[in-house]
């Protein structure tokens, strides 16, 4: 028996209360999973949906590191299903690792498996290609550079600025790629739109609504890079709140409306729901004062922490509390040089952040730190946060919830070991299944 698979059964009989789906999956999202070349894809031309990197590059390498992946490209999710740990159905975002001891590999028979230092541990479904990425707008782009879609089919995903302006080592958030991302895929000759143009997104979402007859597509996010000046004009609400007026105006209703953007003023939180945005994304990345500081610079010379949190509570009188969703990078907590060496202080930490959100209604969610190798805690850091650090996390979020009276926050889908659909980390899947909560996504391929 491997090493990583004794760590991980050792985990597992730890912490018997954390979903066994759970475990497995932040540790793929946390370490990353290598592809054998059966189980690639054949990019937009094939039946698998492939990966669209919709902002981040969420991979362990660059593009030319990552050998054959980076001309066929892997699949955007798999699901894990069966093996000897009898799991649930899971779905997990691919993080692309050519190191990691988890590998995706067709057997004899053709049929995909995720292997853990060599032995078969899931069987591994794969997204269909859907009908509205087999269509192109107008102008020739595909519909998965313009509106890719993620958590199988639930969320649309709309980088309509894929650059930020917090630029250079004193002003970029120290995990964060996405401006190396846009910069290596136009190294790499791929079609990479940096400010998409609306009448673009109006298109690629009417040919998502016709072709998606199944209506799995539930919601839309607007995201993009902090805009700390203007882009085409327009301040940051106006900038990605133009876009969601324009959605509600031609398709009122059809979608839970998203936004992730900076905490703002609560009179620039007012303009996103007056342009129908129901949900608001505020993220807080990390909560520790010192690790703010440092790891997100440009957030605290613009805004500073303390401001920060107060329009996260501002925003709730806008929204209300249970429709204001901050984010967290789970595990740039423990990243060296400056991070908690130890589970026990993260984890003592996080849960504060926790405690303070949610003793206002206010539930955060979080994203697993995937290191990305060109981001300075990436590199630092190229093992991520420990997995015991992970699997704490998602106790102690469930505790905090049950200990405020919260439930899973809208706009995730269903919650509950195998019918999440939620792809970056897996505090939905570590939830209870709640009766009526939203449908489950479509079978795998």
């Amino acid at each position: 028996m491997g090493s990583r698979t004794a760590l991980v059964e050792d985990l597992l009989e730890r912490f018997p209360q954390v979903p066994r789906e759970a475990v497995f999956k932040e540790d793929l999202l946390r370490g990353g999973v290598a592809f054998d070349p059966s189980a690639l894809s054949d990019n937009e031309s094939g039946e698998v949906k492939p990966k669209s990197y919709f902002i981040f590059s969420f991979d362990h390498g660059t593009l030319p590191e990552l050998g054959e992946a980076a001309l066929r490209r892997p699949p955007e999710e798999i699901i894990l299903t069966g093996g000897p740990y009898d799991l649930r159905r899971t779905v997990v975002s691919v993080r692309v690792n050519p190191a990691s001891p988890y590998r995706v590999a067709a057997d004899g028979q053709g049929l995909l498996g995720l292997y853990l230092d060599g032995k078969r541990i899931a069987d591994v479904g794969v997204p269909p290609m859907p009908e509205y990425y087999r269509h192109t707008l107008s102008n020739g782009k595909s519909v998965m550079e313009v509106a890719p879609t993620i958590q199988w089919g639930y969320l649309i995903y709309l980088t309509v600025f894929r650059v930020c302006q917090y630029f250079g080592a004193k002003e970029e958030c120290q995990y964060c790629d996405i401006n190396h991302n846009w910069r290596q895929h136009k190294a790499a000759g791929r079609p990479y739109t940096g400010v998409k143009d609306v009448e673009e997104v109006l298109e690629a979402l009417e040919i998502i609504d016709r072709y998606d007859t199944q209506k799995t597509s539930t919601a839309y996010t607007l995201t993009g890079g902090a805009i700390t000046k203007t882009v085409a004009g327009r301040d940051e609400a106006d900038f990605y709140g133009h876009y969601a007026k324009a959605i509600e105006e031609r398709f009122p209703g059809r979608w839970i409306g998203k936004v992730v953007a900076q905490a703002l003023p609560k009179a620039d939180v007012q303009r996103f729901k007056d342009y129908g945005v129901q949900i608001y994304h505020p993220n807080f990345e990390v909560w520790d004062r010192r690790l703010f500081e440092l790891y997100c610079p440009g957030k605290e010379r613009y805004v500073g922490r303390d401001e920060w949190h107060k329009r996260i509570l501002d925003s709730a009188e806008v929204f209300g509390a249970r429709n204001v969703i901050p984010n967290f990078v789970a595990g740039v907590e423990m990243a060296e040089p400056f991070g908690f060496t130890t589970v026990d202080e993260a984890i003592e930490s996080t849960t504060e952040g926790l405690r303070f959100f949610m003793s206002h209604g206010i539930t955060p969610r979080f994203t697993t730190w995937c290191p990305e190798p060109t981001t300075p805690l990436g590199k630092a850091n190229p093992q991520g946060a420990p997995l015991e650090y992970h699997i704490r996390l998602l106790q102690a979020y469930r505790r905090t919830m049950d200990d405020f009276g919260l439930s899973s926050p809208p706009g995730y889908g269903p919650p509950g070991p195998g019918r999440a659909v939620f792809s970056v980390s897996s505090f939905m899947d570590s939830l209870p299944a709640d009766e009526g909560t939203e449908a489950e996504a479509p079978a795998e391929v």
